[in-house]
């Protein structure tokens, strides 16, 4: 059914079942969804939570990666996102738009727009790629006020600390922020741009809280799969741009095709087709419950007067 029908959607708040998934057993795997489209075809995948990172927002937009992006702007992507797939959604708040106020507004925001869980990063602004270099760290007690700004306004969104820390001062200063903001009310612990296994496993046996990792592309991270990195000791990993860069590469190529053969004739074999989009979006069953719903329907008083 549709998400316009209320008694089929989720009654119970996001930020709960998120943490029934992250309970259920088993590492967490959230890919990226960077719209509603690609938040239905991880649904149809199977997946039991999705992600909204920053870096694929701003993209999206066609804007870099530095904070940049407004806690509307977010708003409208995890409204579509939560929507389209009824999962709970995990949101990059990046350095959260400011200090502790403008943090509990943006979890004021997040939460009535839908998203289950949120990660904060430790990083000033202009913030960065967490895998870039010359990343600028901000004092990990005024990070510890903006988790506990986070934690005072949730209602029941999970709240995840990121630490960009190990680059600048090493795996020690990572575990000693990790450890201040789990006591500042972190549920759980992001520790960015770990660049080998072994540091996943040492950050793993130092720090006594869920962990998620961040498996993207193209960073200093190597590929490890989700199994590998439950091994190391993770609930939950992220694969946070994978489905925008898939999608840009193809729409680059459908570009040079029509530029080149003058129409889209050799690039058809590669399309949804639109019976494949229908279905995704469930274009059909907006279609029946509109026609439900406009039907003429014969008042019962009417009927017992002869017609």
């Amino acid at each position: 059914m549709t998400y316009l029908v209320a008694d089929t959607l989720p009654t119970e708040p996001a930020g709960l079942r998120f943490r029934k998934a992250l309970e259920a057993g088993g590492i967490l795997q959230i890919p990226g969804t960077h719209n509603g489209q690609a938040a239905l075809q991880a649904t149809k995948a199977g997946f039991p939570a999705l992600y909204l990172s920053g870096a694929a927002m701003t993209a999206s937009m066609g804007l870099p990666d530095l904070g940049v992006i407004t806690v509307d702007e977010v708003c409208f992507f995890v409204r579509q996102v939560a929507r389209a797939s009824g999962l709970p959604v995990l949101v990059d708040g990046d350095t959260g738009y400011g200090e502790a106020l403008n943090v509990m507004h943006m979890v004021r925001s997040f939460e009535d727009a839908g998203a289950a869980a949120v990660h904060i990063e430790d990083q000033l602004l202009p913030k960065k790629c967490g895998h870039l270099n010359d990343k600028k760290i901000a004092d990990a007690h005024d990070m510890a006020a903006k988790v506990a700004a986070a934690r005072k306004a949730r209602r029941h969104l999970y709240i995840i600390a990121r630490t960009d820390a190990a680059a600048s001062e090493g795996m020690d200063g990572a575990v000693a922020r990790a450890k201040m903001y789990l006591e500042a009310g972190a549920d759980a612990i992001f520790p960015e741009a770990m660049n080998t296994a072994e540091m996943f496993r040492e950050f793993a046996r130092r720090v006594d809280a869920p962990l998620l990792a961040n498996m993207t592309e193209f960073g200093r991270t190597p590929f490890f799969t989700a199994a590998e990195f439950e091994a190391m000791g993770y609930k939950m990993v992220i694969w946070p741009v994978s489905s925008l860069r898939v999608a840009n590469k193809a729409q680059e190529d459908l570009y040079a095709a029509i530029k080149r053969d003058g129409g889209t004739h050799n690039m058809v074999d590669r399309m949804q087709t639109r019976a494949e989009l229908y279905a995704t979006i469930g274009y059909h069953a907006y279609e029946a419950l509109d026609a439900s719903i406009v039907t003429t329907i014969i008042p019962q008083a009417m009927m017992q007067r002869g017609g």
